[in-house]
């Protein structure tokens, strides 16, 4: 399914370039303050961050919706502020709210959304049916869109931003709202296409999320990137390999620090002592009582982010 779809011209360029990228609201401070970063076609490029952290903004930067205050910018070869509607038409757009049709049917949301395209009927019923079907959606092409549920909304909206073969894809928060189930379904399908060389760039404050999908990703909070590589090149670099978790009810858990590993990074987050290890330290091996409660795992792409984003570790 999808294999005819996508026909790319392997190029040395980037497919996005963003240098200096600046966003400013009034007298505000800036939403967007100089953010640098390039996209190569086929990754699925990830924005990690709280929110107000300026991913949604970038975003709407990208394709158009929203004006550059300054900043260089090339989508496509193309530079939104002079070919805003040509690159919109190259792109497939998965906005953070559902903008379906409520008066129309799920096929007809697809059929009259590719009228924007200057699509023949027939040429957009078959690339409908593709997209539905790869979204578990055909079934349901004759339903309103007011008896679907959250999640098939949502998968909707992104089978939508498929119909004019996009060549980039940027998707802001595609699983906000969904049930594990639905999230699992939308991840597949989207490592599908990536594996098809389609492009993608996403927004999510779901770290799992971008664990699971991004090839790439930065981490941004406040208008800035803080840090920008691989999940995993990111965990390496920013955090201990090794989580020790510890709690106990009614009492702190600093009381425990002097049985801790000299050489670990200590966090007190409300009742939970976070100790990142370069070593496995579990229960046992501290001689903690059994009145605690302890959870060793290994360290995850939130460790890294609350380590950036203000979360400060104590050296021990």
């Amino acid at each position: 399914m999808l294999d005819h779809y996508w026909e790319f011209i392997v190029s040395v360029e980037p497919v996005v370039i963003v240098k200096d990228l600046v966003k400013v609201y009034g007298d505000n401070l800036p939403a967007v303050n100089g953010i640098s970063f390039s996209v190569e076609q086929g990754e699925i490029f990830g924005f990690l961050g709280p929110n107000g952290a300026g991913k949604s903004t970038t975003m709407r930067m990208l394709y158009g919706r929203t004006p550059i205050t300054s900043g260089q910018v090339s989508i496509l070869g193309l530079d939104p502020r002079h070919n805003g509607r040509r690159l919109r038409a190259a792109l497939g757009i998965v906005p953070q709210e559902d903008n379906l049709d409520p008066d129309l049917r799920v096929l007809q949301n697809m059929l009259v959304y590719a009228r924007y395209f200057d699509i023949p009927r027939s040429v957009a019923l078959a690339r409908a049916q593709e997209a539905l079907e790869l979204f578990h959606l055909w079934e349901r092409r004759d339903s309103q869109v007011s008896e679907l549920s959250g999640g098939m909304k949502r998968r909707l909206v992104i089978a939508r931003s498929l119909i004019n073969e996009p060549k980039l894809i940027i998707l802001d928060e595609p699983t906000t709202g969904l049930d594990p189930q639905a999230r699992q379904l939308v991840w597949q399908r989207l490592r599908y296409l990536a594996s098809q060389g389609v492009t993608m760039l996403m927004t999510t404050h779901y770290m799992e999320e971008a664990t699971q999908l991004c090839s790439r990703l930065v981490i941004m909070d406040k208008g800035k990137i803080l840090a920008e590589d691989r999940p995993h090149v990111l965990i390496q670099q920013h955090t201990q390999p090794y989580v020790l978790e510890i709690r106990r009810d009614g009492e702190s858990a600093t009381l425990f620090r002097d049985v801790l590993p000299h050489d670990a990074q200590v966090e007190q987050v409300g009742d939970t002592l976070y100790v990142y290890s370069p070593y496995a330290v579990d229960h046992a091996s501290l001689g903690l009582p059994p009145s605690v409660t302890t959870l060793s795992r290994q360290a995850s792409l939130e460790d890294v982010f609350l380590r950036l984003t203000g979360r400060g570790l104590e050296e021990e």
